[in-house]
């Protein structure tokens, strides 16, 4: 064996660790693209149950309203961590607007809206990668 082919292994081999290490980087790269999409999945769906509890708790106000013939108040603010567990990061804004029906007795008609989001008010402002919102609306009645 000559010392030309001594050469050429060590050259092969350095090309072959380069070629595994930039594959192994492509991996690793693909790895945390996915997990940092499947976390921002994860808090659009915290995002939505935090607006639905919001729907839910202007739905109690109604409900458990004593009174036939005045509205019900039923717009609140959660401010970021009043809500618990999960839902911690997020702040909601619920809207409540009445419209009374005439007829036999008094009935109203109440349109609600959710909005949950990351920022301390929402509907914040989306500047940055981290803010999540979702928005619910309904029409009750009672």
């Amino acid at each position: 064996m000559n010392k030309l082919q001594h050469g050429f292994s060590i050259i092969t081999a350095i090309f072959l660790l380069v070629v595994l290490a930039v594959l192994g980087a492509a991996m690793v790269s693909f790895s945390t693209t996915q997990q940092q999409s499947s976390a921002i999945d994860v808090m659009g769906s915290r995002a939505y149950q935090a607006a639905r509890a919001g729907i839910e708790w202007a739905a109690y106000q109604i409900v458990n309203n004593p009174s036939s013939s005045t509205a019900a108040t039923c717009s609140n603010t959660f401010a970021q961590g009043s809500l618990g567990g999960t839902l911690a990061p997020f702040s909601v804004n619920v809207t409540c607007t009445s419209t009374a029906i005439t007829g036999d007795s008094f009935t109203y008609i109440y349109y609600v809206s959710s909005v949950a989001c990351t920022a301390a008010t929402c509907p914040g402002t989306p500047g940055n990668a981290n803010y999540i919102e979702r928005a619910i609306s309904a029409k009750l009645g009672k």
